[in-house]
């Protein structure tokens, strides 16, 4: 098929959204429970890790603190 072939038709663009429109109806999409349940899972992983970092950063600090003390003493 040559280019004019194609475009006789329909635009490239035409075709991208109608082939994004067909790919978005493939998705099976969760149900409400499995949606707030992940959610969850997000957030509670979230809220850990976050927790993680303030401690190792909090260490860090105090580590680079002292190390700096020592040095100036």
């Amino acid at each position: 098929m040559d280019k004019k072939e194609k475009t006789a038709g329909e635009s490239r663009l035409s075709r991208f959204f109608k082939g994004v429109k067909t790919e978005f109806h493939k998705i099976i999409w969760p149900d409400r429970d499995t949606l707030l349940k992940q959610l969850l899972a997000v957030l509670c992983v979230t809220a850990v890790v976050a927790i993680l970092i303030a401690i190792i950063d909090f260490g860090a600090q105090n580590l680079i603190d002292w190390l700096t003390t020592v040095g100036a003493a």
